[in-house]
């Protein structure tokens, strides 16, 4: 019968705040003793810099789903349609001005 090993507990931030009044975030290992200190600022721009992976899973999808759809619609045209040539712009015809006579 195997035994069944236990699951690795996530370490986990406490928030403390410094003798300067600077927010700390304290790391734990899972043992629950201290393992690193880290700014709070400095922590919290590389958590929204480094993105989840659901986020990249929904970004991925997103990228295939848009190539599909581009796939289907040049499969959808026809071989030998031609993109309309740019209407152009009708020239206004000048009125003759009459010089005044004097």
């Amino acid at each position: 019968m195997a035994t069944k090993t236990a699951a690795k507990k996530k370490s986990r931030r406490t928030v403390l705040y410094s003798s300067g009044g600077k927010k700390l975030y304290a790391v734990r290992d899972a043992s629950g003793k201290f393992k690193d200190i880290q700014q709070y600022a400095r922590a919290h721009a590389m958590d929204i810099k480094r993105g989840s992976s659901a986020e990249a899973a929904t970004a991925v999808k997103k990228a295939k789903k848009a190539a599909t759809k581009a796939v289907k619609a040049v499969a959808k045209r026809p071989l030998s349609a031609k993109k309309a040539a740019p209407a152009k712009k009708a020239a206004k015809a000048k009125s003759p001005r009459k010089s005044a006579v004097k």
